[in-house]
């Protein structure tokens, strides 16, 4: 028992998250979790596995409901479920199937785990969640963070990174920006985009507190008027600026910070074709931003990616991936629309 509590930990509701949701995994009407249960029981059971039935089952049922789904299991099989698919499955699809069984904080708080634990440091993993993620995600994956690995994320963070990268990525761990505001100030939108301007391109090297200490604490609709600001002050936007300005993880991580602020589903979008442009796919990115927005946003990542390159997602998945991984994603875009 202590696994599926472990994994599947308390039903956590974002409060305060004031950033609408474009789900494209919604709840499962006429739900019932012993059926769905028998199904993935059978399925298990099955000579050489029937994926195609997990596949049809987890991917259409929300978060909350696969963890209904688990607990029935557990009271049919005598068993842990996760346990059982972890047997069942292989490969891309073990990895997505799992990772469909832990909430979005606790896929992220085990993402960022991932990245820092043991030789080295995934950089790219650390800045993706860290830098894209709104203040109600972050102060859900430290609190979840926590809980699973006993650690405070804060540390962890401090503990394998250094210098102004450490300082921009701990500042935006302690969650401390501005909720949006109904009243606009001209006045401190014009401040601020003076501020990053003296701090940047009008000196000689960068005062980089200043820019942490803007980006981090400023609310997002602010920002986004300060960018637009900002380029009456300065012969290049934002996203050049830091370019010119820094370099290394620093400038990577401000960067998806801009980019976040002023389009983050536009951001994934981008990064999922990156990771599709080869031959094949840079799997790891592609399951983690599915599985980690597929009840958060996915449908409007859906459609910048649409707009942007002018074709579907799902198509673009159809061209770089095969078998069970490629039935899986598909099924977490939904339809085309």
């Amino acid at each position: 028992m202590a696994m599926v509590s472990e994994f599947l930990g308390q039903l956590t509701l974002n409060i305060g998250n004031n950033e609408p949701t474009y789900p494209t995994v919604v709840p499962a009407l006429d739900f019932d979790p012993n059926k769905d249960a028998a199904r993935i029981e059978t399925a298990i059971k099955t000579k050489g596995v029937d994926e195609q039935t997990i596949i049809d089952v987890l991917t259409k049922r929300t978060y909350s409901q696969r963890r209904d789904i688990a607990f029935a299991y557990e009271r049919r099989a005598k068993k842990d479920m996760i346990t059982a698919l972890k047997g069942a499955l292989s490969g891309s699809l073990e990895s997505v199937i799992l990772g469909l069984m832990k909430s979005t904080a606790q896929f992220d708080a085990s993402e960022i785990r991932g990245s820092i634990k043991g030789l080295g440091t995934d950089e790219e993993t650390l800045i993706e969640i860290v830098c894209s993620r709104s203040t109600a995600e972050l102060v859900e994956i430290k609190q979840v963070y926590k809980e699973l690995f006993k650690k405070e994320l804060e540390k962890d963070v401090a503990g394998d990174t250094s210098g102004n990268f450490a300082k921009l990525l701990l500042a935006l761990v302690q969650a401390k920006r501005a909720e949006p505001s109904s009243v606009v100030d001209y006045e401190k939108i014009d401040d601020d985009a003076r501020k990053l301007y003296d701090a940047g391109l009008k000196i000689k090297g960068t005062d980089v507190a200043t820019w942490i200490s803007i980006m981090s604490e400023r609310s997002v609709p602010h920002l986004q008027k300060v960018f637009q600001r900002y380029k009456s002050y300065s012969p290049y936007d934002m996203q050049e600026s830091i370019v010119q300005e820094v370099k290394g993880d620093l400038q990577r991580s401000f960067l998806v910070l801009v980019q976040s602020f002023e389009n983050k589903q536009l951001y994934f979008a981008n990064r999922l074709h990156e990771a599709m442009k080869s031959k094949g796919a840079k799997e790891k990115v592609v399951t983690r931003i599915i599985v980690s927005r597929c009840e958060v946003d996915l449908k409007k990542i859906c459609s910048e990616y649409k707009a942007h390159y002018g074709q579907t997602l799902q198509n673009t998945i159809l061209e770089h991936t095969k078998g069970d991984y490629q039935k899986v994603l598909l099924s977490l875009c939904g339809p085309e629309e």
